[in-house]
């Protein structure tokens, strides 16, 4: 028998927390532990200089500890997402879980802290007792209403902040859909009328959210498990309910639902019918957000009122209302400033930049990880995705600015424009180590063409080009398809009215194009049908062809394909006296900094002269990112101990080298692991011309320097810039098909550097 989807799913997720070691988090030094010199910096006797300095100064535990980026998530598993009340122990993997999205999005380290402790004050007591531990607490499943006592008992007490995810998280998610639905049916706040069912912790705080944005009290309607909530009602109230009791003789959902514009759910299913919907005001926001069935399914609230505007708590429907929108970026902006609470003005902001951000176009990045689905702003798409990483520049800063504007960041950010820069580079891992490419490139407005205009990481690209750079974009393809591949990725550019287009199939420079081809070719074997030929169908060669007579000034190409097929078109067209090519640089971007790698592509066994050259030009390529190139040339030969082979003629290219003075460190031949380890090399030959850890790898054949470029990415995470194809002038690059649009970006801003920037 067939297993369910049900018993398969559940399985994975066991499997899941159980290999290849139980749970989903671990701790790991930050600080070397190698020998006896270590110890005695990391415990006694040097740990005593770093207490006597707190002691001294408590602010300057964040200096001195991790205490500045630590977060207690904290529980005593009352209640636990849809299951209840399941005790402390077995709310565990959801507050490991919740550590791990902290980490994963905003780089923040938690602990989780499960307490066996049902009475609200003195688990608020338990809290509170933890201050010298955490820079912030998260209250994570609570019940109603002993998580108001709680998180009002501690943030009364505590001098960090405390946030309620369950309550505040949810809001601050529910105030950005609610403030694009309202965006979408054209209604404003202060006009709509509310109806809630759900009359916990969650509801209450979404009802209070809405009242911030402007949400009229008269105009809220709460219903629970009782009915309605009104005036002189006794059964299971509490003040947080009692705040939204109506003066009415009406008692149920039904009874109110009338002429509703918001519905809002976090009750359980079935709760709202198709009925009741097509009671509603015209263009009605439906929010059903009990999980894992939410109170009327999508597809009958629609069938019920076909323009209605539907959100729920699942992933499998569009606008899903998921708090890992908000509490990572929340309290990342908090920590980072210092703040002593979380205030309604940080939420208001949380709430308002991801609003925005789901009004802009969406990321590369959030398209890769959501195939398939549509992100284009509109009624299915009114919040944007948990993986969109423009999220923690974006939220975290303006959640600091705030914090900044009401008086509670005991360290204010004295750049909020490079604070959010640091953050997007936190995110983006090419960012960093890309500014200086991108400030130069921002000097001049050049043209780039790209061969693969139809390609959706392409228009990605061309369209953060045209946000991030003065640099203009040409795309190759026909205008049509691009036009509405745009359309279908939710981007904003359209060809012609933001970027030009080339059309291979009809374009009145064509008889130029194929003419100017044929002149460069024709005594190579071209007749003029060939270039004809060519110049209808090889985007490539139409590309450099446009390079070459001045209407672009650089050409990026190879989304597809192998990397020689287009190399030759570009030397064909381009390469002259003074240009050609000399090898590709690749910059791998690993968690303990950049390496550059070469020549991954253009030579298959380079000569001495080869790799003269491409260690000229990595050099002079390495330094226009603002590094100063150590230079290693690598082999299966050891400083001189083998006669042949790879080592025979890297010795010689240092010869070559040698002949003439260079500003630049370089040695060889050697093995990689003597280019990485300066103590290593050092006991190898002693007293070689390398300081310190190479930066810069030669080998002396693509196959090795190939092998360590895809090994680096797939098995150390490494992020390739590139490849750089050097000798070119900058008027040409030749990518890899697997470069993403994030990638095409960063060639486009290294393509759109003036060549007096490098030389």
């Amino acid at each position: 028998m067939t297993d369910s989807p049900k018993d398969i799913l559940r399985a994975a997720a066991l499997e899941y927390h159980e290999f290849p070691k139980p749970g989903k988090l671990e701790i790991r030094a930050t600080k070397p532990m190698a020998n006896g010199r270590d110890l005695a910096r990391a415990y006694s006797p040097g740990v005593a200089e770093a207490c006597i300095e707190i002691k001294a100064d408590p602010q300057t535990a964040r200096r001195y500890t991790a205490r500045g980026n630590l977060v207690a998530v904290v529980t005593n598993g009352s209640a636990v997402l849809g299951l209840g009340n399941i005790g402390a122990l077995a709310s565990k993997p959801v507050m490991e879980g919740k550590a791990v999205l902290f980490k994963k999005f905003a780089n923040i380290d938690c602990f989780d802290i499960e307490v066996n402790e049902a009475d609200p004050e003195r688990l608020a007591e338990i809290v509170c007792a933890l201050e010298p531990t955490f820079g912030a607490v998260n209250l994570e499943d609570i019940k109603a209403p002993d998580c108001f006592i709680v998180e009002r008992i501690c943030r009364e007490r505590m001098n960090i902040p405390v946030f309620h995810d369950d309550q505040h998280g949810t809001a601050i998610v529910v105030g950005a859909a609610a403030t694009n639905a309202l965006h979408v049916a054209g209604k404003r706040f202060e006009d709509i009328k509310v109806v809630s069912a759900g009359g916990g912790a969650a509801g209450i705080a979404c009802l209070n959210m809405l009242l911030k944005l402007g949400v009229k009290r008269e105009n809220v309607w709460l219903c629970d498990i009782h009915g309605l909530v009104h005036e002189g009602r006794e059964v299971d109230m509490n003040p947080e309910k009692a705040a939204f009791a109506q003066a009415s003789d009406l008692r149920s959902l039904g009874d109110v639902i009338a002429d509703a514009d918001l519905f809002l759910g976090l009750s359980g299913p079935n709760v709202l019918t198709p009925e009741m919907v097509r009671e509603m005001a015209a263009r009605p926001i439906v929010f059903a957000l009990a999980n894992p069935d939410p109170e009327i399914m999508p597809d009958k609230a629609r069938a019920a009122v076909p323009d209605a505007i539907i959100a729920t708590g699942r992933s499998d429907f569009p606008n899903q209302v998921n708090n890992v929108l908000c509490f990572p970026f929340i309290f990342r902006g908090a920590l980072d400033a210092g703040a002593t609470e979380i205030n309604d003005a940080m939420q208001v902001a949380c709430v308002q930049g991801i609003a925005d951000l789901a009004r802009a176009s969406t990321s590369a990045e959030a398209a890769a990880a959501y195939r398939g689905e549509a992100m284009t702003f509109g009624p299915d798409y009114l919040i944007p995705k948990p993986f969109d990483p423009r999220l923690s520049g974006i939220v975290s800063s303006s959640v600091a600015r705030a914090a900044m504007e009401t008086g509670v960041a005991t360290r204010p950010i004295a750049d909020l424009e490079q604070y959010k820069a640091d953050l997007d580079a936190s995110v983006f891992k090419s960012a960093l180590l890309m500014r200086p490419v991108f400030e130069a490139a921002r000097t001049a407005a050049r043209r780039l063409v790209f061969a693969e205009g139809e390609d959706e990481r392409v228009l990605r690209a061309a369209q953060a080009v045209l946000e991030e750079t003065p640099e203009q974009p040409i795309l190759i393809g026909r205008p049509e398809v691009i036009a509405r591949r745009c359309e279908r990725a939710g981007l904003a550019i359209r060809p012609e009215r933001d970027f030009n287009v080339v059309n291979p199939e009809n374009d009145p420079r064509y008889r130029d194009y194929w003419e100017t081809y044929h002149a460069i070719m024709a005594r190579r074997g071209v007749t003029p049908d060939i270039a004809r030929a060519v110049m209808r169908t090889n985007t490539t060669a139409i590309g450099a062809v446009m390079v070459q007579r001045g209407e672009a000034d650089s050409l990026i190409c190879g989304t597809f394909g192998e990397f020689r097929w287009h190399l030759n078109y570009v030397s064909q067209v381009l390469a002259d006296g003074e240009h050609h090519p000399h090898g590709a640089l690749s910059l791998m971007i690993l968690e303990d900094g950049p390496l550059f790698i070469a020549d991954t592509h253009v030579y298959s066994l380079p000569t001495p002269e080869n790799l003269a050259e491409i260690a000229i030009g990595a050099a002079r390529h390495v330094r226009r990112f603002g590094i100063t190139p150590k230079v290693a040339f690598c082999s299966q030969s050891q400083f001189g101990n083998q006669s042949e082979g790879s080592g025979k003629r890297l010795r010689a290219a240092i010869e070559l080298l040698d002949a003439a003075p260079r500003d630049f460190a370089y040695e060889g031949e050697m093995n990689v692991d003597a280019a990485l380890d300066p103590e290593l090399r050092d006991r190898l030959l002693p007293g070689n011309r390398l300081e310190g850890v190479a930066n810069v790898l030669i080998f002396g054949h693509a196959d090795a320097a190939s092998g360590v470029r895809n090994i680096l990415k797939a098995k150390a995470g490494g992020l390739e810039v590139g490849p750089i194809l050097m000798g070119m002038g900058n008027r040409a690059h030749v990518v890899t098909p697997g470069i993403t649009a994030r990638g095409l970006l960063n060639m486009a801003a290294i393509a759109g550097t003036p060549v007096a920037h490098y030389g």
